[in-house]
């Protein structure tokens, strides 16, 4: 049994690993604790010394940006942007977005659904977009049911 890493290929993989190596920093370090404090409301952050217009569009362009280059690289991809940050908020308890757990819990959903995707039906390779659907879409499903249920909606 083998299967193949096609978005390992130097060809998308160094122009990806530079643009990790740029954006990556300026989200963690430069937008995480500014984020958490926006959290407390705008007027809040403001008296702590946040920029919070000037985060809000650092924070938007990066994630354009990390986006873009993931799709470039792997194709549209469903419902990882959704999944993962809830996801690790029951995992952490964290009562806000907590941005390296969604990070991890994003990377590991989607070697994941590749894994599956490639291994779910030998000699035949299912696109990763439809495994990502299928697991996003259920858990989405799931999500509303059970914040239904307790009243939330």
């Amino acid at each position: 049994m083998s299967f193949s890493w096609p978005i390992l290929s130097t060809v998308t993989f160094l122009p990806l690993l530079g643009a990790l190596a740029v954006l990556l920093p300026l989200v963690l370090l430069g937008c995480g604790r500014a984020l958490h404090l926006i959290e407390m409301g705008d007027d809040a952050a403001c008296a702590l010394g946040v920029r919070v217009e000037r985060i809000r569009l650092t924070a938007l362009a990066a994630a354009v940006l990390l986006v873009s280059f993931g799709a470039a690289a792997a194709g549209p991809v469903a419902f990882v942007a959704l999944t993962a940050p809830q996801l690790a908020r029951r995992l952490t308890g964290s009562p806000g977005p907590n941005l390296a757990a969604s990070l991890c819990l994003g990377s590991a959903l989607l070697v994941t659904a590749d894994l599956v995707a490639q291994l779910a039906f030998p000699g035949h390779q299912l696109p990763v977009g439809v495994v990502t659907g299928v697991l996003g879409g259920g858990y989405l499903v799931w999500l509303l049911a059970t914040e239904r249920k307790a009243g939330r909606l």
